[in-house]
């Protein structure tokens, strides 16, 4: 890991998620969200705290609650993002994957530092 040339999915996230404008709370459950840390009723479930007939989605789209559906696929919450990037203007391409959203998000308007440090600000404040 030491010598290896490339950017590992570790770290990537962490240039995702810790950001000094973002309070720590934030980053901390974006830190969660990227590793499928967070309550969501699947992981509930998986975890024996809730029933496996009770997985169905809290928005009632009848589709599994997990933090993909709930942060990219679903009807109700999922769509703030394709919202987000009509507001901001550009078109994206949309993610199976949560770290790759992030990263396709964040690095979608080139090299310019200070764009990609308020796309990541914005991002952050979407989740």
């Amino acid at each position: 890991m030491l010598t290896d040339q490339e950017i590992s999915q570790d770290r990537q996230d962490v240039d995702l998620i810790w950001h000094k404008q973002v309070p720590l709370k934030v980053s901390i459950f974006a830190w969660r969200l990227l590793r499928d840390r967070l309550p969501t009723k699947t992981n509930l479930a998986n975890r024996g705290v809730l029933d496996a007939e009770a997985r169905q989605c809290v928005s009632s789209c009848s589709f599994l609650e997990d933090a993909r559906h709930l942060f990219l696929s679903c009807t109700c919450f999922g769509s703030l993002w394709p919202l987000l990037r009509l507001w901001i203007g550009f078109d994206g391409i949309e993610h199976c994957d949560i770290s790759s959203h992030f990263v396709q998000f964040t690095y979608s308007t080139g090299g310019l530092k200070s764009m990609r440090s308020f796309l990541q600000l914005v991002g952050l404040l979407i989740v």
